[in-house]
């Protein structure tokens, strides 16, 4: 009636080490699995019953379904993983350089105008270097001449 009570001295080592390899296999073969299917979801050149008929074989005999599709498609199936993380980082530059555009223009934007003002005379000579001075301190954006600020109330 006694029960084998198994200690850690009882599990050798290399079978941890083997324990740990079946494991690791294991999460490996689930990761291919579902990369398979989505690379599945994700090819346009496949048609709607090609894809159920791929679906369907990697699912019903996962092993062998996986086994041919690597074979068979394995090589396309790198170039949409690369075209997808080259669209993705595209679609991330042109994003950083959307928000990094619409920001505060910089002091030299900011003293540009001013120039492009004065040159047309719109301000006098004191209030472009009144201007100046505030955007090279980065106290704030230049005020318009004569408009009224509420520190002027």
């Amino acid at each position: 009636m006694s029960t084998a009570t198994y200690l850690a001295y009882d599990y050798p080592l290399l079978s941890a080490f083997w324990t740990m390899l079946v494991f690791f296999l294991w999460i490996m073969w689930f990761v291919l699995l579902f990369r398979i299917v989505m690379d599945i979801f994700r090819d346009d050149t496949l048609s709607g019953w090609g894809k159920a008929g791929w679906l369907v074989f990697v699912i019903l005999l996962p092993f062998l379904g996986v086994l041919v599709y690597v074979i068979a498609r394995g090589r396309d199936m790198g170039r949409r993983e690369i075209a997808q993380a080259r669209a993705q980082q595209q679609a991330f530059d042109s994003y950083v350089r959307e928000t990094a555009g619409t920001g505060r223009p910089s002091g030299a934007d900011e003293l540009a105008r001013l120039s492009e003002i004065r040159a047309r005379g719109d301000i006098s000579d004191e209030e472009f270097q009144r201007a100046k001075e505030l955007v090279l301190t980065g106290c704030g954006p230049p005020a318009r001449p004569g408009a009224t600020t509420a520190q002027d109330h």
